[in-house]
């Protein structure tokens, strides 16, 4: 088959060619023209999705579960990384956040990188929310409540 010169990917239809063609490459010869021009077209359709299909990193709680299944654990497997079974069952209902203990842990005992595990889970309590209630708390008392 006879390819167009190859050129960067500076629209959709730039790209969705481009992925045309490399699904008619995937069978290419390793070490023929073939395949030199599929290793260039994968490096391009890479750095363009890289800008215009960036992909978010995983949930950390997304990821937790992602592991657990990978390796065959139990919540129970995890309370030592995480602490007891209440508190298993608090973060992996998004009803607490990891703390920076937990991170550690479980970036090691899991092999999860800790900067996926830094990043906020999506429907975690709010800081600001706890915050506003514990000073609510003090002007009670004071009130004589």
């Amino acid at each position: 088959m006879k390819y167009s010169p190859i050129r960067p990917i500076r629209s959709e239809a730039d790209y969705d060619v481009a992925l045309a063609e490399i699904e008619d490459l995937l069978d290419a010869p390793e070490g023929s023209p073939a395949a030199e021009r599929l290793e260039l077209l994968s490096i391009l359709v890479e750095a363009y999705e890289e800008v215009h299909h960036p992909i978010d990193p995983p949930d950390p709680v997304d990821a937790i579960r992602f592991r657990m299944e990978e390796a065959g654990l139990t919540r129970r497997d995890i309370e030592p990384l995480i602490g007891s079974r209440a508190r298993v069952s608090e973060v992996l209902n998004r009803r607490r956040p990891l703390t920076l203990p937990m991170i550690r842990r479980l970036s090691r005992g899991l092999g999860i990188p800790a900067e996926l595990l830094i990043q906020p889970t999506s429907g975690s309590p709010s800081r600001s929310g706890r915050k506003l209630r514990q000073e609510a708390t003090p002007r009670k008392r004071a009130a004589g409540r």
